[in-house]
């Protein structure tokens, strides 16, 4: 059988499993995922085995820093998991809500009834805990779910899938809900992108190279993000301490990730001020600045610290590292004006104690998550109240920021009638 035939039986038994997956009972869903946890923890050490085999081999063949820690599963990334099983096993069931029931003037009542998407394909590179999170959320939200992960992640997505469909068969659920191409082969991926007849949606997650490769082959609607240029910017009424704790917490603390803080924008009445201790306290971590001519002079001379003048690549820059863009603006108006040329729509921050600029910011910066006085690493599913997330979606159709169990259903409208007719 040829890659394109066995894809398009995969896809076609997803189709089918999809159907038993939206019809069933919520508690049934709801007891999947309560399994999953369960394995998880109990096969803890074949799923860290599994990992290492794949961490080896990526070690061997000079995947970078950032990719590798996606890659690792630790004893952190397993707890999250199962966390996440668990939370999400405990929201709300949205499959069937009827919601905004209103009565029209000839008495017949209109809703609309959240209904899942249908087969959701997800793509994706390194982080194989990103398979158990999309098979979470999708069957919880009724969808079945096919599962590309790169080929470094192949023994661990191989071994959490096993749990998956473990978890699955116990609660009488098909083990079709969930699938994962039987090959690491590219063609198996170009193949399922031409399959809009069976998979609904396409969820890429990964690098901007991928991101843009599934975009244009597939025939399918895509939920994407190209990349996380994240900003903060520091307003002139800004508790400075933490403003220091913020921007060290978004730059340093996972700095591979969407969400790691890429350029801080400070106002020029407080840069002064603020620069010099952003210099010492991310120095100390091993951040290189990238900078204006106004905060290099304000940054390069702290003892220790590397800091050079930025080129137009900088700005804009999704850096993934320990690297972190700097720019000293004369007020909000040019802070939003940079955001607005160099951002990616993913997240923005503001640092201040004026309401009005605050919720100016709120309303005129344009990203899936606007945070007043936060870190940028809070843009999560799991942060957030999501449970988990299939992704973060920097489009708004049809949803925008962390995707969790509701923004993987849809609406259809409902109508109760007693005999209404079209006039």
């Amino acid at each position: 059988m040829t890659i394109a035939a066995q894809m398009r039986t995969l896809a076609k038994d997803a189709k089918a499993a999809s159907r038993k997956l939206a019809s069933a009972e919520g508690g049934v869903r709801q007891q999947a995922l309560l399994n999953l946890a369960g394995l998880l923890e109990q096969n803890a050490a074949a799923v860290f085995a599994a990992n290492r085999k794949d961490l080896d081999a990526a070690q061997k063949n000079g995947l970078d820093s950032a990719k590798l820690d996606r890659l690792t599963i630790s004893q952190g990334v397993l707890d999250s998991m199962v966390q996440g099983c668990r939370e999400v096993a405990a929201m709300s069931d949205p499959v069937g809500e009827i919601e905004g029931m209103k009565k029209r003037p000839n008495g017949m009542l209109v809703g609309r009834m959240r209904v899942p998407l249908g087969v959701v394909a997800m793509i994706f590179e390194s982080r194989p805990n990103a398979a158990v999170d999309a098979a979470v959320l999708c069957i919880k939200s009724g969808n079945a779910a096919i599962l590309r992960g790169g080929s470094e992640a192949f023994h661990s997505i191989e071994a959490l899938t096993a749990l998956i469909h473990q978890a699955l068969e116990t609660a009488g659920l098909p083990r079709g809900c969930v699938q994962v191409p039987p090959t690491t082969d590219r063609e198996a991926v170009s193949a399922l992108l031409k399959l809009d007849e069976f998979i609904d949606v396409v969820i890429p997650r990964g690098g901007e190279g991928l991101i843009r490769a599934v975009v244009e082959q597939a025939s399918m609607p895509v939920l994407k993000h190209y990349k996380g240029v994240c900003h903060t910017f520091v307003d002139e009424s800004a508790d400075l301490a933490r403003a220091v704790v913020i921007i060290h917490n978004g730059k340093v603390q996972r700095p591979g990730t969407c969400n790691a803080l890429e350029c801080v924008l400070a106002h020029q009445a407080v840069a002064g001020k603020l620069l010099p201790q952003v210099a010492k306290k991310l120095g100390e971590a091993g951040v290189e600045f990238r900078c204006c001519p106004a905060s290099l002079a304000l940054m390069e001379p702290i003892a220790g610290v590397k800091a050079k003048a930025a080129t137009q690549a900088d700005w804009g820059c999704e850096f993934l590292n320990l690297t972190l863009a700097v720019k000293v603006v004369a007020d909000l108006d040019e802070a939003l004006e940079h955001i607005a040329q160099y951002g990616s729509n993913h997240t923005e921050a503001i640092l201040t104690e004026n309401y009005a600029n605050a919720l100016r910011f709120t309303r005129e910066a344009d990203a899936s998550m606007v945070a007043v006085n936060a870190s940028t690493r809070l843009n999560d599913g799991g942060e957030l109240g999501l449970g988990a997330e299939v992704g973060i979606s920097t489009t708004k159709l049809h949803a925008y920021g962390p995707m969790g169990v509701r923004e993987l259903t849809s609406a259809k409208f409902v109508v109760l009638g007693q005999g209404q007719i079209r006039q």
